[in-house]
């Protein structure tokens, strides 16, 4: 069964003081485009992320997003210090100051101090279980790929049904074409008789072989059997990719434009109403099956 590009995943999970959810979203593209939208800090997630996407997917841009939540209290603090000293220097240039211009500062407490900008820091994120870490959240990929790729898949037999449909369409308007053309050939041929059958009447008699030489090249310039019949052998390879649990898209957008070519030279053959407005319905119903295989993977 066919797959779409577009789709769209979410995740979250946890480990010890971390937290973190995934969105993964794609649209179509001509190829695999990966897009990963990280934090900083966590060395080897990239490199990894990267190739378990390229491994199942083939094309679509593919973004994908991570956001990462730490647990403050779990991390603890710790004090500064270079700047705790920087800090206290301050403090006592400032109460010098005063003293020698007549003002008494009440004496800054402790909390008063630790409070000071940079003084009190957080742990570090980065540490030795940031390895742990990185590898939690590539064995967590696995699974939001899998619920990718399940959205993928049905958006997938819903484009299948689509396409199916219109290949149905487009055969039945090529057996249309066929007894269109068959029309127009016998009512051609009565036309061309009674005019023949006039003209000779006031000329003298032609040329019977150089009369069947130009009957039958207005019969081959006029003939589409060799269109149909392509059109319905690529129509038939187009059925068969859709049953093939593989990435066709590719090749039923190169079998579109087959569509779109044989189908522009049926028309510009046509020569009769019911021809052409029949290569027009069949042109129609060609385009509107190429935008659809442009979300096919």
């Amino acid at each position: 069964m066919i797959r779409s590009m577009t789709a769209f995943a979410s995740r979250s999970g946890s480990r010890d003081d971390a937290s973190w959810q995934w969105e993964m979203r794609s649209v179509n593209a001509r190829g695999l485009d990966l897009r990963l939208r990280l934090p900083d800090g966590i060395d080897g997630l990239e490199p990894g992320l990267r190739a378990a996407l390229s491994s199942r997917l083939s094309r679509g841009a593919v973004t994908l997003a991570l956001r990462l939540t730490r647990d403050d209290a779990a991390r603890g603090w710790s004090i500064d210090e270079p700047q705790l000293d920087r800090v206290l220097q301050a403090l006592d240039l400032v109460q010098e100051r005063a003293m020698a211009q007549g003002i008494t500062l009440a004496q800054p407490t402790a909390a008063d101090v630790l409070s000071s900008r940079g003084v009190m820091v957080q742990a570090s994120g980065a540490g030795p279980d940031d390895a742990g870490l990185s590898l939690a959240l590539l064995d967590d990929i696995g699974p939001l790929i899998d619920a990718f790729l399940e959205m993928r898949a049905e958006e997938g037999a819903a484009l299948h049904r689509v396409l199916l449909a219109q290949i149905d369409e487009m055969t039945a308007l090529l057996a249309e074409a066929g007894a269109a053309a068959a029309q127009r050939d016998a009512d051609t041929r009565a036309a061309l008789e009674g005019a023949l059958q006039r003209l000779m009447a006031q000329m003298p008699p032609l040329d019977e072989n150089r009369l069947a030489q130009e009957l039958a090249l207005l019969a081959i310039r006029g003939d589409v059997t060799e269109e149909i019949d392509r059109l319905t052998a690529h129509l038939a390879a187009a059925r068969g990719l859709l049953g093939l649990d593989e990435p066709v898209g590719r090749r039923l957008d190169f079998l579109a434009q087959e569509f779109a070519r044989e189908a522009n030279t049926l028309c510009a053959k046509a020569g009769a109403p019911a021809l052409s407005r029949t290569g027009l319905a069949l042109k129609a119903v060609i385009d509107r099956f190429r935008e659809q295989i442009q979300n096919v993977e």
